[in-house]
């Protein structure tokens, strides 16, 4: 029997927490056991909504569990008694958006590789533009290619003739306004002008170089000063012909527009370079037309006659960007200038060196002239190196004395076509006398740099003759005379250059047929250098350097006759 009291409305209410009220969630010894019990039952109850809907938060460190933090738990926590769905409304248009997308981009794609692919099946190219006659202005340009060559002056060339292993290929440069050629020679058919060359008109000189590789490079703008050597092309040589026409591309005026390898000119195609667009036109090449700087009474180099239509590539100011034709010797030749190429170049001291701009002495430098004879007399002597391409089979060298004080000379001769032998030759007030010996005998050394003569001079067979008579004795009589240069008023002052570090000027004198150079020093009016120009067009010079000399004994005199011999007596006019 439940002896329990039966619970009043005052102790109901008494029994029922009130918001705000704490008893409940209070410890032990807060409330009765049962009103515990029922506290932690309903808080349950409530909070497992709270639960899920606060999953993954973290609670705060330390928070205390006030009757304020109790309430607005309760207040932030949902209803239990609602169903649990999930959240899908949110995630589900935006994929389908996604994959609309990429449907629409996949079909696109599909339809532009589609219409490419049938674009390019249905594709031709447009007709090449015919073949015609040249219109007026055309031929006005092909008229004037060799005028505008020596208007620009200079240009850069890149050359390549004949086929497989007859080939050859020139890098460098053509200077049109000067009838000069500076290119490296390569190929694997240079042969023996492998290596650097020069062309001024008819004279060719060449620094070669068997070692050097088969395919060729610019050379360099300041050419070397030594190993160069005049040269004489071997009949019927492919390179003949190109250098020929390299040389021939420029004229003073142009080409007759009626003549007939103009009127049977044809405008071929277009073409483009970096410089814009060229015209293709093809022509029979020019012949036989002089270059326009090659001096009155030298000949010309005449351009050979081709075995086909030649085709030129020009710009609309009529300058020769490439030429393509076939030459009898060397076959098909292909030249590529480049017109933005122009530095200016300086010939060897074969060829004369730099040009300069010659002009009257000055009084200061005719006052160096005048005393130059007396000054070298003060001096004594001086070492000598020579270096003498007196023709296109003979290249000499050599190293020795020279004494102004007893006016003689003593040196070396070695001729690069004879290695293994040199002349001795010694000159006098008498005369020359030359003597032939073996290198060894004769102070050896190299042929490109012979040391010098024995001292004293050996004995043996030495040939007398009088003074000059070649260009070896001319230039080393002149030497010897200390400097005297004729007439005054006839000298010319050609330039300034550097002789061993130091400043001269080079002043030409003498007549027409025999011209001397004479580069004295600007400091202290010495004779540095001597220079002839020889009978084949070159320049051979002797370098002096000031030096104590040894004592040179007089040449060796011709035997006298002896007693009863009788002189052979002159014919007289009329016999033989």
């Amino acid at each position: 029997m439940d002896t329990s009291p039966t619970p009043t409305p005052d102790t109901a209410r008494a029994a029922t927490p009130r918001p705000g009220d704490t008893s409940a969630a209070n410890g032990p010894g807060s409330g009765d056991r049962d009103g515990s019990a029922n506290s932690a039952t309903t808080t349950s109850r409530t909070t497992s909504g709270a639960r899920r809907a606060t999953a993954g938060r973290k609670p705060t460190a330390g928070r205390a569990a006030t009757p304020r933090n109790i309430v607005e738990d309760r207040e932030a926590t949902p209803r239990d008694d609602l169903p649990d769905t999930p959240d899908t409304a949110g995630p589900a248009p935006a994929g389908r958006r996604r994959r609309t997308l990429l449907l629409l981009l996949g079909l696109t794609a599909v339809t532009s590789a589609t219409a490419l692919v049938l674009g390019l099946l249905s594709w031709a190219p447009d007709p090449p533009e015919p073949t015609r006659p040249l219109t007026v202005s055309e031929s006005e340009r092909l008229a004037a290619v060799r005028v505008t060559n020596l208007r620009d002056l200079r240009a850069g060339v890149r050359v390549t003739a004949g086929t497989d292993a007859a080939r050859i290929e020139l890098v460098g440069w053509v200077d049109w306004s000067r009838s000069l050629l500076y290119v490296d020679v390569g190929g694997p058919g240079a042969g023996a002008e492998r290596g650097l060359l020069q062309k001024s008109g008819p004279v060719l000189v060449i620094r070669p170089d068997p070692a050097a590789v088969p395919t060729p490079a610019a050379p360099p703008l300041m050419p070397p000063a030594d190993r160069w050597r005049l040269h004489r092309l071997a009949p019927g040589a492919h390179l003949a012909p190109v250098l020929d026409l390299l040389l021939d591309l420029a004229a003073d005026r142009p080409d007759p527009t009626g003549t007939a390898p103009l009127r049977g000119a044809r405008w071929i195609a277009r073409d483009t370079v970096p410089a814009g667009p060229l015209d293709v036109i093809e022509a029979p090449l020019t012949i036989g037309a002089p270059a326009a700087s090659t001096a009155p009474g030298t000949p010309s180099a005449a351009t050979p006659a081709t075995d086909g239509q030649t085709r030129y590539w020009l710009d609309q100011d009529a300058r020769l960007h490439k030429l393509v034709t076939r030459l009898p010797g060397a076959g098909p030749v292909t030249m590529i200038f480049n017109r933005a190429d122009r530095p200016t170049l300086r010939p060897v001291d074969a060829l004369g060196g730099r040009p300069g701009l010659p002009r009257a002495l000055t009084d200061a430098e005719q006052r160096r002239l005048d005393r130059l004879p007396a000054r070298l007399r003060a001096q004594g002597g001086a070492t000598l190196t020579l270096t003498a391409p007196t023709g296109t089979d003979t290249n000499l060298r050599g190293a020795g004395w020279l004494s102004w004080t007893a006016r003689t000379a003593y040196l070396a001769v070695a001729d690069l076509g004879v290695p293994d032998r040199r002349t001795l030759l010694r000159r006098d007030a008498a005369g020359l006398a030359r003597a032939d010996l073996p290198a060894v005998a004769a102070g050896g050394g190299t042929a490109e740099t012979p040391a010098r003569p024995p001292l004293p001079a050996p004995a043996g067979a030495w040939r007398v003759s009088r003074p000059g008579g070649d260009d070896l004795g001319t230039l080393v009589d002149a030497a010897v005379t200390a400097g005297s240069v004729g007439h005054r008023g006839t000298a010319v002052r050609v330039r300034e250059d550097v002789a061993a570090g130091r400043t001269v000027d080079v002043i030409e004198a003498g007549p027409a047929e025999a011209r001397l150079r004479y580069w004295i020093d600007r400091g202290d009016g010495s004779l540095r250098r001597l220079e002839l120009r020889t009978d084949a067009g070159a320049w051979a010079h002797l370098d002096l350097q000031p030096a104590v000399v040894p004592r040179l004994a007089a040449n060796p005199r011709p035997a006298a006759p002896r007693p009863g011999t009788r002189k052979p007596s002159a014919p007289r006019p009329g016999t033989r």
